[in-house]
């Protein structure tokens, strides 16, 4: 039995607003008072009475290296200053990730999100929330749907000039923007405006972003998004085939997919889609295709993707253990198929598509040696014939799918 508690807390997390030290809690208060160091950005640390002779920790670059001094002090009264709730893209959900929660205590304020929500007046959990502190813009273009509510973290006084060009760019510009600086503080304001002709003048660099989304897409939520969508070469799994592979795949929140012989990444790119928690590696050898990769996953919101350039099966080694692995290109090449099997662990899913006798053949003696199910999908399209219309079939796939026992 595990008993709760019984740790020594040496670690405090206080989450503190623009109002500084008047707006915390008596329990928060009385932590700050008791600690021996006290650690966060300029920013924080100057919510601190003048004089205050402890240990000061500023953040640096990297993060991790003051997180190594932090742990270096432990047994220490030590106390991180974090803006709003340290648990919502903040420092204390970092920080649970290496020090033990039973030697933690951690107290929030209310977040950007919640102090934007009350002034807007939107219900937070109608909200869409992302951060862009140190993260890519292009994560926007993943969240862009009509009618749509968004909350977004600023990276810094730029980031909503950058959001503006990125809704315009995306046919979203007639969207309604809102910037709320320093909320909960003395200096807070709002400014509102269009993205299409954004102008806001100078901005704080503590400010978070509302967007009200007006526009048209065609980069739908579910699965099989228009072939379209996608620059490739022509190694680009068709939008029917897709839909059907992503639900074979069956992703979810947290699993990580290897997308091995990625192509134009369709594949890896919708994987990522499903749930902003989920996590792919493309591999792919064609120096062209790895360009399309990155420019696809860009163009549809998920520049995390992860892209290994190079030939599998060696390409293959030394990745995280996948959860699931697709296989679209490649299945004859020797050792490829035993390599993605040995590296699933106990309870993964493969999948793999083909469109080749050769490769057909590959998937048969698979499945007879490691079970699964076979099945073929055709599909066929319309097409123009004089006045008429006609059905055109494309190349039938055949797909295995198997669960790792």
């Amino acid at each position: 039995m595990r008993h709760v508690g019984m740790t020594e807390k040496w670690l405090s997390v206080i989450g503190i607003g623009e109002e500084g030290q008047a707006g915390l809690s008596a329990a928060a208060r009385s932590l700050l008072e008791q600690a021996q160091i006290l650690v966060g950005g300029r920013r924080h640390l100057g919510f601190l009475d003048e004089g205050d002779r402890r240990e000061h920790l500023v953040w640096g670059s990297p993060l991790q290296e003051t997180i190594d001094a932090i742990l270096q002090r432990r047994g220490q009264r030590v106390c991180v200053l974090a803006t709003g709730d340290p648990m919502w893209y903040g420092i204390g959900a970092t920080l649970v990730r290496q020090v033990p929660l039973e030697e933690m205590t951690l107290i929030p304020a209310p977040s950007a999100f919640s102090l934007a929500c009350s002034r807007l007046g939107w219900p937070l959990a109608d909200v869409n929330t992302l951060s862009l502190c140190g993260r890519p813009a292009d994560l926007l273009l993943g969240y862009l749907y009509p009618g749509v509510r968004l909350l977004l973290l600023s990276g810094d006084r730029h980031t909503p000039t950058l959001v503006a060009q990125r809704l315009t760019e995306a046919g979203f510009g007639q969207s309604q923007m809102t910037v709320l600086e320093r909320l909960g503080g003395a200096q807070e304001r709002l400014i509102q405006g269009q993205a299409a002709t954004w102008n806001p003048g100078e901005l704080a660099d503590l400010n978070t972003i509302a967007i009200d989304c007006c526009g048209q897409s065609s980069h739908h939520c579910g699965p099989g998004l228009p072939d379209e969508a996608y620059h490739h070469d022509g190694q680009l799994t068709k939008r029917e085939v897709r839909s059907v592979t992503l639900s074979s795949l069956a992703p979810q929140p947290g699993q990580r997919l290897w997308d091995v012989g990625a192509g134009c990444g369709s594949i890896s790119i919708e994987w990522l889609r499903s749930d902003r928690r989920c996590q792919a590696i493309a591999i792919e050898q064609h120096p062209q295709r790895v360009g399309y990769l990155a420019d696809n996953a860009a163009a549809l919101g998920v520049p995390q993707l992860e892209i290994v350039s190079g030939p599998a099966p060696a390409a293959l080694q030394d990745l995280p253990e996948p959860n699931t692995i697709f296989i679209g290109g490649g299945l004859t090449t020797p050792d490829l198929l035993e390599t993605c099997w040995q590296a699933l662990p106990s309870g993964g899913r493969l999948v793999a598509n083909a469109v080749t006798v050769e490769s057909e053949q590959r998937l048969f003696q698979a499945q007879q040696e490691w079970g699964g199910a076979l099945t073929r999908i055709a599909i066929q399209r319309t097409k123009p014939l004089g006045r008429f219309l006609s059905w055109t079939a494309l190349a039938p796939v055949t797909q295995w799918s198997v669960l790792k026992a």
